[in-house]
This record gives structure tokens, C-alpha cells and sequence, in this order.
């Protein structure tokens, strides 16, 4: 980092020890590129009237050409808190560098399908692919705006992974809403 880190405190004191936990997460950084220039830190403690969390990490990254920030990540507990943003904070800059080196992959168009069984009560059901085969789903699987908001017959896009009793959709997405 070329210039020093700079950790700012709101509505908390921090101890050393989260102090240092952040300065070897910042440092840590530098592992996965090499050209940040800066790192400003700021820890919010919880709104005042609350005794407890949630704590607010926010992390903004300069590096050459672009401002990187991670923005309010939130946990009851300061140190999850603090390696939650860090882990973003990697993420983005992975991406930045993989960016940079055009090594981005392209994604294929996700698969199209329909829902063709329903079960709200149980909280799953099933997609139909155009081929006729018939896929499974659960309600986590559904992105916003949610599995409540499907019926028979809604197009869906889908990620397929193999499940213990045959294909499975892990993330279904209604199409024409953005998300997939």
C-alpha cells in the first residue's frame, strides 16, 4: 500500500486487538493486488439506543484507475463484521485484477424453463425444461422477488447442478428480471 491505512471509528471505541485484526486483514490485501494505493477502514458501532450490534465495516479501496468500496457489511459480532468486509473487499479485488488482465469470463445465456408443479405448502416444485425434462427446485432457490410469486407456467431462467434424486435448479430467477 502506498500510502497508510486509515481507520476510522464511529460510535465505538476499538480495541487494539481489532485494531490490529484489521491491519493485518488491510495488509493481507496487498496478496491479492499489488498496486493499492490506499485503504480507508471505517467501523460503526450499533445505533444508540441498541447495547449490541449490528456493526457496520465499510472498506474503500484506490487503485490504479478505480475507487473499489465495500459498503456496510453487517453482523451482531465486530470481528465477523470485520472478516465479512475483508472478504468482499478480496473478492472485488480479485475481480478488479482479473479485469485488468482481460481475463473475465463470459457467461453463457442461462437455461429456460417453466414451472410446471408447484407445492407452496412444502415450499418446492418443479421446472420443465423446452426438451420436456422436468427439474426440480426449493423455495431458497428463487431469487428475488421469491418463490411466492410464482405459478404454474411462469418462465424461469435456472442453474442446474446434479441432486441425491436427479437434477436440481440451485438458483431460479422469473426471466426478464434482472438477477441471473
Amino acid at each position: 500500500m502506498q500510502l497508510p491505512l486509515q481507520i476510522t471509528a464511529r460510535d465505538i471505541s476499538l480495541s487494539e486487538a481489532a485494531e490490529d485484526d484489521i491491519r493485518a486483514k488491510a495488509e493481507n490485501l496487498d496478496t491479492y493486488y499489488n498496486g493499492i494505493m490506499s485503504c480507508r477502514v471505517v467501523v460503526e458501532g450499533p445505533v444508540r439506543h441498541h447495547r449490541k450490534g449490528p456493526f457496520t465495516v465499510r472498506i474503500d479501496l484506490s487503485v490504479p484507475g478505480a475507487e473499489l468500496m465495500v459498503d456496510h457489511q453487517a453482523d451482531e459480532d465486530l470481528y465477523v463484521a470485520i472478516r465479512d468486509a475483508f472478504d468482499a473487499a478480496r473478492r472485488r479485488l480479485e475481480d478488479y485484477a482479473r479485469r485488468q488482465r482481460g481475463a473475465v469470463k463470459s457467461h453463457e445465456e442461462s437455461p429456460q424453463a417453466r414451472v410446471s408443479r408447484l407445492f407452496p405448502e412444502e415450499g418446492y416444485g418443479f421446472l420443465e425444461t423446452p426438451d420436456g425434462r422436468e427439474i426440480y427446485f426449493h423455495r431458497h432457490s428463487v431469487l428475488h422477488p421469491g418463490f411466492d410469486r410464482l405459478a404454474i407456467g411462469t418462465e424461469v431462467r435456472f442453474v442446474e447442478e446434479p441432486g441425491e434424486k436427479g437434477p436440481q435448479a440451485s438458483t431460479v430467477a422469473i426471466a426478464g428480471i434482472p438477477g441471473l
